[in-house]
């Protein structure tokens, strides 16, 4: 004798059958919690359906991923950052603030384990338009903002609430000893949900190799080594690359920070632009024509 209900329609077995993306969606969103793991599957599979945009699955994943990362992860080390001391006239530190093209700079007294304030860059235009007379009386200490400390197992999610609300847009990474570990920007935060953000490098969209004055170039991290060894005359290679990026972390073994430089093959590439994951941007000079630069300064 038949089961009664097999002749009824919709009576598959719903412990086995595969359940549809509204039924996965509803319940990751609706239902009970779900894992991570699971909101991404639904996530993903969206955007293969063409119901979510890829750039709105990847700020959904940097959002999830910020949440779960710590400053210590995205800061910049103490070793790569720029500060000006006190104990220098703006003249002294003028062409670090001008070459590097940030916007604030942790002042030191000295060492990078006393910082008395933040200098913001524009602070010091009023500096440049002074008679030399005028300069001297110049007091760089009226324009500091307080600096902001925070610890570097301070979790991303909550400092981007808290440079929110304190309209900060810099702070100053501790360690467990209370000693300068780094410093991280909004910035730094921001482009792990949104992606890399303009800056004063940025090139077009259609350029990735983009000649700059004193023999420099600012190369994007993806452009091949064949395009890169046409544009440049060079000879760069190897066997399972093929992007300049991707040969600079290779070299270094690590995905390396903003800052960090590497020789190869006669060449000097320095990293402009960079998160935890990948290069975005590098500049490229030749090394003669780098250690000539050092020398003159």
């Amino acid at each position: 004798m038949n089961d009664k209900n097999d002749d009824k329609p919709g009576t598959e077995d719903t412990a086995t059958a595969p359940r549809s993306l509204l039924d996965r969606l509803s319940h990751a969103l609706l239902g009970e919690p779900a894992t991570r793991d699971d909101l991404l599957e639904v996530l993903r599979e969206s955007a293969k359906r063409n119901l979510l945009d890829r750039d709105s699955l990847d700020m959904i994943e940097g959002v999830l991923q910020v949440s779960e990362m710590k400053v210590r992860d995205i800061m910049v080390p103490r070793s790569q950052m720029d500060v000006v001391d006190k104990n220098q006239k703006p003249e002294e530190y003028l062409p670090l603030v001008i070459e590097s093209g940030h916007s604030r700079f942790p002042m030191v007294d000295g060492d990078k384990d006393r910082i008395i304030g933040v200098l913001l860059a524009k602070d010091l235009l009023r500096y440049l338009f002074l008679e030399k007379k005028k300069r001297a009386q110049f007091n760089v200490h009226d324009m500091l903002r307080p600096a902001v400390f925070v610890p570097e197992s301070k979790r991303l999610n909550v400092l981007l609430r808290e440079f929110r609300t304190s309209r900060n847009h810099m702070a100053i990474v501790v360690d467990e000893y209370g000693g300068v570990a780094g410093l991280v920007t909004i910035e730094d935060v921001l482009e792990q949900i949104v992606g890399e953000i303009a800056d004063e490098y940025d090139i077009d969209d259609d350029l990735m190799v983009m000649p700059r004055d004193g023999g420099e170039y600012v190369v994007k991290a993806l452009v091949t080594l064949a395009d890169f060894n046409a544009r440049l005359g060079s000879q760069l290679a190897h066997e399972e690359i093929e992007t300049v990026g991707g040969l600079v972390m290779n070299r270094l073994g690590h995905v390396p920070r903003r800052g960090e430089k590497i020789d190869i093959d006669g060449l000097r590439f320095e990293v402009l632009r960079a998160d935890s994951r990948r290069v975005y941007l590098l500049k490229v000079i030749p090394v003669e024509q780098a250690g000539r630069q050092k020398a003159r300064k």
